[in-house]
């Protein structure tokens, strides 16, 4: 709690600062001391795994040095999102076998499902192309509305309906929908796309853009969980990474639509 309060304090500072983020040895030991307190956290709320945590450490690095604070507030959005829901219904999900493993999320499941979003960030950094900055922010949007919609629907409800047959399944099956779930990773998604508005990371019009793309994200991974995943063709990290990226790529080809 006390290293939690510690970041929160730092990121008000800069942002009400209005640093430029660029890099000079102050601003680098803030980010050193939001992304050691954010993994530290991280791994004592077992949210992630000791290799998790390294792995969250480097996502959180990666989009403070290249995007500045409004991305650390929009991806601890996503761990905050991401973990509550994780815990709702937690007996009825072991009773299934669908509980996530006690000490967290593995590297790997980090990686799968904030990889595309960093890459983005990076990118940006380099290239400084708001579009950029839109498909991060949908990436993270997907990342939150997969994970909301499956541990809600887990938790609501005992049947799930296959995307592709609408056939009746046990929630928690690979490309099982519910009502609850998809109500609940949609607004996730919007909920995502609205944290990046408010932090400056996207203006109002975009918004919207990486609400939607997290929402749909959600949606292909149901369709990629339902026709690769149960048939083994695909692995789990596979399937989210894949859905991550296709929100960032619906996001980017929309913005040059309009633009």
């Amino acid at each position: 709690m006390q290293v939690s309060c510690i970041v929160l304090i730092l990121l008000r500072v800069t942002i009400s600062d209005g640093w430029s983020w660029s890099a000079t040895p102050t601003r680098l030991g803030v980010i050193a001391a939001v992304t050691l307190g954010f993994a530290a956290v991280g791994h004592l709320v077992r949210g992630v795994s000791r290799s998790g945590a390294v792995a969250g450490a480097i996502v959180c690095f990666v989009l403070l040095t290249s995007v500045g604070p409004g991305s650390f507030v929009a991806l601890l959005a996503v761990f905050i999102m991401t973990s509550t829901t994780t815990r709702m219904g937690w007996a009825r999900k072991q009773r299934l076998g669908t509980a996530e493993r006690g000490e967290g999320r593995t590297a790997s499941q980090v990686l799968a499902n904030l990889g595309i979003a960093t890459l983005c960030a990076f990118f940006y950094a380099i290239r400084n192309q708001a579009w950029l900055l839109l498909a991060m922010a949908a990436a993270l949007a997907e990342a939150a509305s997969d994970t909301v919609s499956s541990e809600v629907g887990q938790a609501l409800s005992e049947q799930a309906r296959l995307i592709t047959t609408s056939e009746r399944v046990p929630a928690g099956t690979d490309g099982g929908i519910t009502f609850a779930g998809t109500v609940a990773g949609t607004a996730a998604a919007l909920g995502i796309g609205l944290v990046c508005w408010l932090t400056d990371v996207l203006p109002w019009r975009w918004l919207w853009i990486a609400g939607a793309a997290g929402a749909l994200g959600m949606i292909a991974d149901s369709y990629l969980g339902a026709c690769f995943e149960r048939a083994g063709k695909l692995g789990n990290n596979v399937v989210n990474l894949l859905s991550t990226a296709i929100a960032a790529l619906l996001a980017s080809c929309v913005v040059r639509l309009i633009s």
